[in-house]
């Protein structure tokens, strides 16, 4: 190996001069990739459904870095179009796409009811596949053979393990979406963008709240690494497949969970 083929650690993690799109990122999950995204050097656009979340969240991440807010129902494809289209027209290139609104439905069985699928569906499987269709041409013009675009999606322990919850169309969603990820970085990688999906376990969020404070200790307990996830795990992970430490991965599902799925003894 020639010493220009070498990296500097400092620029193996660097995000400076690159764009970045976290959708659902106001708050839990995504706003920790926004923040790790930030201090990395990215400039970065996130969305959420409510503009007065969009405002106090751009308020909140301003001190880490350059970023904007999009209020954005992704749950449609119309708002995904319009949404794609408000972050061309900030800049032509887009380096880093993060797949991360979603939503949950718990509920037994004998009551599940139909409309359970299609807004879980909506938001977790099509959302993401509409915002690369429609960010595909600034995902091209930003990534090479040397530092591809990248696509970060956020799927979840429960499509690797059998959760304890009832969330049959969640499960099935992000399943979807971790396979989603796989097709699409066949696809994609010719044409210089990669595609990796993260999968969360127990992380503080609202989406997790009530879980949480019902069998938070017992989740921990699961756990080989007895601890709920942090900010910076979530941060770490999303840096490294976002910078050069991560180029030459694609098609591949990070699980980030203390080791809860993939050491599981049963369901």
């Amino acid at each position: 190996m020639t010493e220009n083929q070498f990296t500097t650690h400092a620029d193996l993690f660097d995000l400076s001069g690159k764009s970045a799109l976290v959708t659902g990122g106001t708050r839990g999950i995504g706003m920790m990739i926004a923040r790790g995204l930030l201090q990395a050097g990215a400039r970065v656009i996130i969305s959420s459904r409510k503009a007065d979340a969009c405002a106090e969240a751009q308020h909140l991440l301003s001190g880490f870095g350059d970023v904007r807010a999009f209020p954005a129902d992704l749950s449609g494809y119309d708002e995904c179009q319009r949404l794609a289209d408000l972050v061309k027209a900030d800049s032509e290139r887009l380096d880093i796409l993060v797949n991360n609104a979603g939503a949950m439905w718990r509920e037994p069985l004998e009551t599940f009811p139909n409309e359970a699928w299609g807004a879980v569906i909506d938001l977790n499987l099509k959302s993401p596949f509409w915002l690369v269709q429609a960010l595909l041409p600034a995902l091209r013009g930003a990534g090479t053979a040397d530092d591809p675009a990248r696509v970060i999606n956020i799927g979840s322990i429960a499509a690797i393990h059998v959760a304890d919850s009832p969330n049959y169309s969640y499960a099935s969603s992000k399943a979807a979406l971790h396979q989603l990820t796989r097709v699409l970085a066949r696809e994609l990688g010719p044409q210089h963008v990669t595609v990796n999906a993260v999968a969360p376990g127990p992380f503080p969020s609202q989406m997790m709240a009530a879980a949480l404070d019902a069998i938070g200790d017992t989740i921990v307990a699961k756990a080989p690494l007895r601890r709920l996830g942090r900010d910076d795990d979530m941060a770490g992970v999303a840096v490294f497949l976002a910078s050069r430490a991560g180029a030459y991965l694609t098609g591949a599902v990070i699980p980030v969970d203390g080791g809860i799925a993939t050491t599981a003894s049963g369901t």
